[in-house]
């Protein structure tokens, strides 16, 4: 075995060992701690911009600030505001023109299907329509994903979403983390399906599940008990390899749970208006 030096020869090793630092070696603060600092700033800065032209602040075919204007607003380095607009338009959101500036595409051209996107969306004041929409897709993938799962019938995936549904039974009554066990419950079935598309659309549902539940549960204080034996009709007809009753079930399920929305979305519209009239 070769004999290991013990002398520190990399600027890691003698970081440990406390040594000084030659001047032509570059700081372990700024390659650990200053690199990913700088990542998160550019992610937040993408995360707000993406808020703002959702929600109106820049509308579609607006012009954006200029660099140095933007660079300003947020305290950041053009480095940092040029990648968080390479965010942006790699999902569709804005393009640069030379001389022209950087304009918001029309709304048809944003990547909807992304995560990000559908969650800025959603943190914004959600309408209506678009909660309509959002349920139109799940209504296309959710229940033939659920007649795929009873048909594979997977003895694992069983066994999921029945844990999920007993924490849904047990957290009812907002005593612990009920949403995480009816995303459990849905992303179960999904990657039940054993189809790798629709497991690939599990962030897009999971961001959309997150939103509809807390506007569907006042905030996912509770869930209404009909929709808890909603849940356990599905559990039901995929543990017992029923793919046509399962797919009936989680449609009833998604039907009944739009309406859920669109009550309280109304509730939410009301007392905004009472509120702008005091």
């Amino acid at each position: 075995m070769a004999r290991v030096s013990k002398q520190l020869t990399s600027p890691v090793q003698r970081a440990r060992a406390g040594s000084p630092r030659s001047p032509a070696e570059p700081s372990l603060r700024r390659d650990r701690v200053g690199e990913p600092f700088e990542r998160n700033i550019r992610a937040s800065l993408a995360g707000r911009l993406g808020r703002e032209i959702v929600s109106g602040v820049y509308s579609p075919g607006s012009l954006l600030p200029n660099a140095a204007d933007m660079c300003a607003r947020f305290n950041v380095s053009r480095t940092a505001l040029r990648e968080a607009y390479s965010v942006l338009t790699a999902k569709a959101m804005i393009v640069a023109r030379p001389k022209i500036g950087t304009r918001v595409r029309p709304k048809a051209d944003w990547n909807m299907l992304d995560p990000e996107v559908l969650s800025w969306h959603l943190e914004s004041t959600p309408t209506e329509s678009f909660v309509a929409e959002l349920f139109v897709l799940r209504q296309m993938v959710e229940p033939e994903a659920a007649a795929l799962a009873a048909r594979a019938h997977s003895r694992a995936t069983i066994e999921r979403i029945a844990d999920a549904y007993r924490r849904m039974d047990q957290f009812k009554d907002g005593a612990g983390d009920l949403i995480g066990a009816d995303l459990d419950f849905h992303m179960g079935i999904l990657e039940g399906t054993g189809n790798h598309f629709l497991t690939a659309l599990g962030g897009l549902i999971r961001t959309s599940l997150e939103c509809t539940f807390e506007l569907s549960w006042e905030g996912a204080s509770k869930i209404q008990e009909d929709r808890l034996h909603q849940h356990r009709g599905v559990l039901e007809a995929i543990r017992d390899g029923s793919p046509e009753l399962a797919k009936i079930r989680m449609s009833e399920l998604l039907s009944d749970s739009i309406d859920d929305v669109r009550q309280y979305l109304k509730q939410r519209d009301a007392a905004g208006e009472q509120a702008a009239a005091r």
